[in-house]
Order: structure tokens, then sequence, then C-alpha cells
């Protein structure tokens, strides 16, 4: 099933329920006894996995080492702070472009290959970034990571906010997210996005018809790239440091679970209903066990096993039964009238119940 809608408007409603819960998280989630930074962290592996499904749910690449942009990013970011210019504008800027050209020289390298050759291919090259930011210990500080990200002043022309506020941090990252996310609600859903699903469901058919395949899976790659970069550098500016570890192949897993649990392969917002859950079980089972990922894990498997589709798609078929309900219930009034279906309400049969008999 494709996640792409031939009829998606500009701010869809889930799109607007998703950013008024997060924009209001200062007011309610203290109440709830959780801290405002959860709201943050959430927010920017949110971006990460929408930004990722990309690849995954739109493109059908399998990326196992993305990770390597998302702490492209945050490297980036602090070291343009520190050794080039302390400007928010231009240092998330150039952790954009940065991430942006490291995903288009691996792109260039791996977009001829497909499947299992190109998983493999993305795992290497992750292991080969995260490998340079343990060693380099001159400029990435090694696994002690980059330390002392300052937040610096925001300057928006008019005024000048001071970051160092958690609430000013979270609102900033908060019109990020929400602008990222409207940007890729876009890109889905154009005809560049179709083409990408095209690629997705066959891509050999898809070079037949005229499209150059090999360029449009380098595009997404390095488009894909430019979105972990964003929110490395937002992670790096909360977390004020940089580590090597959001680099591993284990942390490039996690947003590949998220994708999966939450339901990427089947809807747009399956990555962030997954980045919300990981976190959650994180904490949740965290508080309860050391053992929490082993748990997560076993979660993770009775899932793909059970229903594949993911949260996402269990809402999906929810959603089926009760139209098929209603429009049965519709159908037994219509023909306990005597009446024949009103014009453009098709009759339900047992076939349309219950499959082919």
């Amino acid at each position: 099933m494709s996640i792409v809608s031939p009829r998606a408007g500009f701010l869809p409603m889930p799109m607007l329920v998703l950013l008024l819960l997060l924009a209001t998280t200062p007011f309610w989630l203290a109440r709830l006894g959780l801290y405002q930074y959860l709201a943050l962290e959430v927010m920017v592996w949110m971006l990460f996995a929408l930004g990722y499904n990309l690849m995954l749910g739109t493109t059908g690449l399998p990326s196992f080492g993305h990770g390597a942009f998302f702490g492209t990013g945050a490297y980036a970011f602090g070291l343009l702070q520190q050794r080039v210019l302390a400007n928010v504008w231009f240092d998330l800027f150039g952790a954009i472009v940065i991430a942006a050209a490291l995903g288009a020289i691996v792109g260039a390298c791996i977009a001829h290959k497909r499947g299992i050759y190109f998983a493999l291919l993305t795992i290497a090259f992750g292991q080969v970034v995260w490998f340079v930011a343990v060693k380099w210990h001159s400029v990435t500080g090694g696994e002690d990571g980059l330390q002392n990200i300052a937040r610096p002043l925001l300057p928006l022309g008019f005024a000048t906010v001071n970051l160092r506020s958690n609430e000013a941090l979270f609102y900033f990252c908060f019109a990020l997210f929400a602008i990222a996310v409207i940007v890729l609600w876009r890109l889905v859903h154009s005809p560049f996005g179709r083409v990408l699903a095209a690629i997705r469901q066959n891509e050999v058919r898809a070079a037949f018809v005229g499209y150059d395949v090999w360029l449009y899976k380098w595009l997404v790659i390095t488009i894909a790239s430019a979105f972990a970069g964003l929110a490395g550098a937002m992670f790096a500016l909360a977390q004020q440091s940089a580590y090597p570890n959001v680099m591993s192949l284990h942390s490039s897993g996690f947003v590949v679970m998220m994708v999966l649990i939450g339901g990427g392969l089947v809807s747009f917002w399956g990555p962030a209903i997954g980045a919300l859950f990981f976190i959650l079980a994180r904490d949740v089972l965290g508080a309860a066990t050391e053992t929490w990922l082993l748990w997560y894990g076993l979660l993770f498997v009775v899932m793909v096993l059970w229903q594949p589709e993911g949260i996402a798609g269990l809402w999906q078929a929810a959603a089926r039964r009760r139209n098929v309900a209603a429009r049965a219930a519709a159908a037994r009034g219509l023909n306990s009238s005597g009446s024949a279906p009103a014009q453009g309400v098709p009759a339900i049969g047992n076939e349309a119940l219950h499959g082919p008999l």
C-alpha cells in the first residue's frame, strides 16, 4: 500500500492536531509528571523519522546507516559554531548543507543498487562515518564527543531571542519542525513523490516508462540526509553537545524501528507515531527495568509478525471495518424500506463484505 494519496490538503487535520499538541506541551506536560525536554526530544526524533521515511516508506530504500547523517548534522552545527561563526542561522544552514553533501556523495555510490545490496552499503558507509567520528580526536573529540555547544542569541531582525531559555528553545525548534513537516508533506504528495512511489512499487517498470531511476534515488537520499542533518543540529542545540553514538548502527536501527512500528510503510504519519511510542516506551520501560530495550525488541518482533503495517495500519484497518459496517447498515436499511440504493451509494453484497465466495 502506498502512503501517497491522490488528494492531499496543504494542512491536513492530522498535521494540525500534531502541531497543536506539540505547541501546547509547555502548558500540560508538567501536570502529567513529565519534563519539558521530553517534548523537544520527541519532536527531534519525529523529524528524523519522517525524513528517513522519505527513503523507506515512500521510495522503498532500506537504509541502516542513516544515523550517520543525523550525527553529521550535530557535529557540523557544533564545529561551525565553535570554529567558524557563532550564528544560529548560519550554523543550522551549514549543518543541513554538509549533511546533504555527505548524502549526495553516499547516494552517488549506492543509488544504482537495490534490495539487500543497497542496505548493506548503507551500513558500510554509516560505520565509516561513525569510525571517523570516534578516531578523529582533534576535530570531533573522539568518544568524549564535542562539548560546550552554546545556545547563542537568535537574531530575528526585529528582536533577539535568548535560546538559553528552555521554553524559547522549544518554540524555536517547534517552528523549524512545523516548516519541515509541511515541506515533507508537500514533497511526498507532489509529482516528485508519486515518482518515488512508482519506484517503490516497481523500479524496473518506472525506468521502462522513462524515469531516470538513479537520479530520483540519488535525490531522495540527498533530501532525506538534509532533513536528518536538520534534526541532528536541533539535537546538538538541545543537548549542547554531539556524540558519536548517535551515528552507531544501533542508533540507526532505532529510527528503522520507529518507522516500522509506527506504520511508516502505509501512512505518512507512521514515523511520528513510532517516534512518540519509542520515546515513551523507553521512559516507561526504562523506569521499570534496565533491560527495557530487550522488551521493546520483543514488542517490535511481535508487531512485525502480527501487524506489519504498524500502529497506523491498525488504525486504518479499524477505519475500514467501520466504513464497511456503516455501508452494510445503510444497505440493510434501504432493502428493508423496499427502496433502491441512492445514486452514488453502491449496494453492498456478500462479496464486498467477505470477499469472493
